[in-house]
C-alpha cells in the first residue's frame, strides 16, 4: 500500500512536510503502474488529437477559403473539355437509327436536346479541369503540403482512436478489475476480515468471471460480422479474472480476524451480487447464455464517457500526491474557522467540480481522500468529515456542465439543458440552505470567526505559494483553449484536467525539492532542525498515484459493468411495466415516483439508471401530467439520495474505499458511548437528512404552489 502518512499540521510555509517517497517493488511498477499509466496517456492523446485535428481543420479554411478540396491530390478527369459537340450529335443520331428497331425504343431522338445535354456535360468536365488546375497548383506548394501533411497525420491519429476507445475501456476495466482483485480492494458492503470473507469475496467472483467467460464465447459463437478482437478481448479477460480469483481463493491472507459465517455474506462484491441476479435471468428464465455479454455492448456505445471516469480518478489521485489541497486550506487558517464552518465551504465548493466530473460517486472517489485529509486536519471530528466527504459531490450534479443532465436532454426531447441548468441552481440554493441549517443544528461549538485586521495579513501570506500553480493552471487552459481551439466544458475536461494535474505535479515536486534543499543549509548554519527524509520526487508521485488510480478504477468500472448487466435485466424482464401507467391524483404519482426513483439511485450507476427512467418511468410521469422539468429534478435529487442510503449507500462505500476502513472504525470507536444516536450515526444520517429534506422539497413544493396559487 502506498504510505499516506505526514507529520504534524505543516506550517504554510512548508506545505510539503510530510510527503514521503514511495517505495515499490519491480514487478508492480511493471505490472500496475505501466499499463494503466499508458492506457490513460492513450485516452489523453487521442482526445486531443480530436482537438488538434479540428483546429488544424479551421486553420486550413482560414488560410485557403477551400481547404477541404486541397487536403488530397486529385486524378485528372477522364472526360474531354474540348468535345465536338456537333460529330457528338451526328454519333449519336446515328446509334438512335441503328436502335430504332428495338423493343424499347422510345421514339426519335431530339438533337436539341441530344445537344443541350453535351453542352452541359463539357461545360462541366471543363470545370471539372480548372478544380484539377487550381488542385495541383496550390498542392505543388511547399506549405500547403507541409501543412496538410500535419493536419492529415492529426485525423489518421483521431481515427485510430475513435477505433481504439473501446479496447482502451474494456482493458482498463480488465487491468483495474485484476489489480483491485488481487489487493481485496473492490466494493463492498464490509470488507473482508476473516478467512471465510475472503474465501466468500474470491468464490463469488470466480463463479460471476466463469459465467461472463461463458457468456462471451456464446457471443462470439453469433456475432456474426462484429468486432471479433474485441469479443476475444471480453473473453480472455474474464478468465484472467476467474484466474486471479481462483488464486484469491486458495491463498487466503494470514493475519486475518476470527470467522464470521453470517457476515461473510456481506463481503461479497457489490458487483457479483448483481452479476448473480442477472445471470440467473438470463441463464434460467432467458436460456439466453450471451445475453450478460450483450449488455456490455451499451458500455462500449459510451466508452470515451466511462474512460472519462478512469481519467477524473487519476487526477484525484495526482492531487492527493500534491499539497495544493493543503495550500488551500492554508487561507483558512488564519480566519480560526471552526470545523463545521470549514465543512459548509468545503462541501458547497465541491458542487462545481462535481458538475465537471459528471456524478457524485466520481468525485468522491477522485477527490474524497483529499477531502477528508483536509477536514481532519482542520479539526474536524470524524463521523462529521466522513459525511461531508460522502455527500461533497451531491449538491453539484444539478449545476452546468454535469454531464448527466446533458444526457437527459439528449435522451428526452421534453426538456432542455438551458431548463435543466437553470432550475438546477435553485434546487442547488435549496440543498446548501438546508447543509448549512443542519450543521448550525448539530454543531458542537459556537461560532467564531477571527477579526479582519489579524486574519488579512496572514491570509495574504499563505495566499504567495498558490500563485505559481494558479498561473500554471491558467496558462495549462490557455493553450488548449487559445492554440487548440477547445473550451473548457463537461467533454473537454477529461482531457485537459489531467495534463493540468501532470504539469502541477512537475512543479510541486520541484519546489518540495527546493524547500527540502533550502532546510538542508539551514540546517547546516545551525538555524533550522534537518528533514528527516527527502521528499518524493516527480517520478516517484506520479507511480504511487496511478497505483492508486488502478485500484480505483478497477473497483469501480467493475461496479458498474455489473450494474450495466442488471440494467438488462430490469428492462427484458417486463418488471418496470408493473409500474402503473395511471396513478390518479398528481400528489400520488409524485409520492410513488419519488420511491420508486430512490430505489433505483440504490442499485444502479447513474448514467445505467438515467437511460433506464428514460425509457420506462419518465413516459409514465408525462402521462400523469408531471411536469418534465420537475421530474427530472425529482430523479438527480432522487439519486443522490438513493447513493447515499442505506442498505448500500454507494456513495459511502466510495468514502470507504478511499478513506480506509481504519478510520471508519475509529469514528465508530469515538462515539460509541455517546447517548446521542444522532452523534453515534453522523457519518450516515446527516447527508440522508439534508438530501431527504432536499427531495421532500424538490417534488412537492411545486405542487403545493401551484395549489396555493
Amino acid at each position: 500500500m502506498v504510505d499516506q502518512s505526514r507529520s504534524a499540521t505543516p506550517s504554510a510555509s512548508d506545505p510539503h512536510a510530510g510527503d514521503k517517497p514511495v517505495s515499490f517493488p519491480a514487478w508492480r511498477d511493471w505490472l500496475i503502474t505501466a499499463p494503466v499509466a499508458v492506457l490513460l496517456l492513450l485516452a489523453i492523446a487521442f482526445g486531443t488529437s480530436a482537438f488538434i485535428h479540428g483546429q488544424l481543420l479551421s486553420l486550413g479554411g482560414s488560410i485557403w477559403h477551400d481547404y477541404n478540396m486541397l487536403r488530397f491530390d486529385m486524378s485528372q478527369p477522364s472526360c474531354d473539355p474540348n468535345m465536338d459537340i456537333d460529330a457528338e450529335v451526328q454519333r449519336r443520331m446515328a446509334n438512335q437509327k441503328v436502335d430504332s428497331d428495338s423493343l424499347f425504343d422510345t421514339g426519335p431522338a431530339d438533337p436539341d436536346a441530344i445537344r443541350r445535354s453535351l453542352v452541359s456535360q463539357r461545360d462541366q468536365c471543363r470545370e471539372n479541369f480548372d478544380i484539377y488546375a487550381y488542385n495541383r497548383e496550390q498542392t505543388g506548394t511547399a506549405t500547403l503540403r507541409a501543412f496538410r501533411a500535419v493536419e492529415l497525420s492529426a485525423g489518421k491519429l483521431n481515427a485510430i482512436g475513435q477505433a481504439w476507445q473501446p479496447y482502451i475501456l474494456v482493458l482498463l476495466i480488465m487491468f483495474g478489475g485484476m489489480i483491485a482483485l488481487i489487493k481485496n480492494e473492490q466494493i463492498s458492503l464490509r470488507p473482508p476480515k476473516s478467512a471465510t470473507d475472503y474465501r466468500v469475496s474470491a468464490g463469488s467472483q470466480l463463479v460471476v468471471h466463469l459465467a461472463m467467460a461463458a457468456s462471451a464465447i456464446a457471443w462470439i459463437r453469433i456475432d456474426v460480422g462484429g468486432d471479433i478482437t474485441l469479443n476475444y478481448i471480453w473473453l480472455l479477460g474474464f478468465l484472467a479474472l476467474a484466474a486471479a480469483s481462483l488464486y484469491r481463493l486458495v491463498r487466503v491472507p494470514t493475519h486475518t480476524e476470527a470467522n464470521s459465517p453470517l457476515k461473510a455474506g456481506l463481503a461479497m462484491p457489490l458487483y457479483c451480487g448483481l452479476a448473480f441476479i442477472a445471470l440467473g435471468y438470463f441463464f434460467l428464465s432467458e436460456n439466453y447464455l450471451a445475453g450478460p455479454v450483450v449488455q456490455l455492448t451499451k458500455m462500449i456505445r459510451f466508452a470515451d464517457l466511462y474512460t472519462g471516469i478512469g481519467l477524473f480518478v487519476w487526477v484525484g489521485m495526482m492531487l492527493k500526491h500534491t499539497r495544493i489541497a493543503e495550500l488551500l486550506f492554508g487561507l483558512f487558517r488564519s480566519w480560526e474557522m471552526r470545523p463545521e464552518f470549514v465543512v459548509i465551504i468545503v462541501v458547497l465548493a465541491s458542487a462545481w467540480p462535481t458538475a465537471y466530473t459528471g456524478a457524485s460517486g466520481i468525485f468522491v472517489l477522485a477527490i474524497g481522500a483529499v477531502i477528508y485529509q483536509e477536514l481532519r486536519i482542520a479539526g474536524t471530528y470524524r463521523q462529521l468529515a466522513i459525511a461531508s466527504t460522502a455527500m461533497s459531490g451531491s449538491m453539484g450534479v444539478v449545476l452546468n456542465p454535469c454531464l448527466m443532465v446533458v444526457i437527459i436532454a439528449a435522451l428526452n426531447r421534453q426538456v432542455t439543458t438551458d431548463q435543466l441548468f437553470g432550475w438546477g441552481l435553485y434546487v442547488f440554493a435549496l440543498s446548501a440552505a438546508l447543509f448549512c441549517v443542519f450543521i448550525y443544528l448539530t454543531r458542537k461549538t459556537r461560532p467564531h470567526l477571527a477579526t479582519p485586521d489579524d486574519a488579512l495579513p496572514n491570509t495574504l501570506r499563505a495566499a504567495i505559494p498558490i500563485v505559481p500553480y494558479v498561473l500554471l493552471a491558467i496558462a495549462v487552459i490557455l493553450i488548449y483553449t487559445r492554440l487548440i481551439g477547445q473550451s473548457f466544458n463537461e467533454f473537454s475536461a477529461p482531457v485537459i484536467l489531467p495534463l493540468l494535474l501532470l504539469v502541477l505535479l512537475v512543479y510541486d515536486r520541484w519546489r518540495a525539492n527546493r524547500l527540502y534543499e533550502a532546510q538542508i543549509k539551514s540546517a547546516d548554519r545551525g538555524q533550522a532542525k534537518a528533514p528527516e527524509y527527502k521528499p518524493a520526487g516527480f517520478g516517484n508521485a506520479l507511480r504511487a498515484s496511478t497505483a492508486e488510480t488502478a485500484t480505483l478504477i478497477g473497483a469501480l468500472l467493475m461496479l458498474m459493468v455489473g450494474s450495466i448487466i442488471f440494467g438488462g435485466v430490469m428492462e427484458r424482464s417486463g418488471v418496470m411495466e408493473l409500474f402503473p401507467s395511471e396513478l390518479g391524483n398528481i400528489w400520488m404519482t409524485v409520492a410513488a415516483l419519488t420511491i420508486m426513483l430512490v430505489i433505483i439511485g440504490m442499485i444502479m450507476d447513474p448514467y445505467g439508471a438515467i437511460i433506464l427512467v428514460s425509457a420506462t418511468i419518465a413516459p409514465v410521469a408525462y402521462h400523469n401530467n408531471v411536469n418534465p422539468v420537475h421530474f427530472w429534478m425529482m430523479v438527480l435529487v432522487a439519486f443522490e439520495l438513493g447513493y447515499l442510503s442505506p442498505p448500500v449507500a454507494l456513495n459511502q462505500l466510495l468514502t470507504r474505499q478511499v478513506v480506509g476502513e481504519a478510520e471508519f472504525e475509529k469514528a465508530r470507536e469515538e462515539v460509541k458511548n455517546d447517548p446521542s444516536f444522532w452523534r453515534r450515526h453522523e457519518a450516515l444520517l446527516l447527508p440522508i437528512a439534508v438530501m431527504g429534506t432536499s427531495l421532500l422539497l424538490v417534488a412537492f413544493a411545486p405542487l403545493v404552489f401551484m395549489h396555493v396559487f
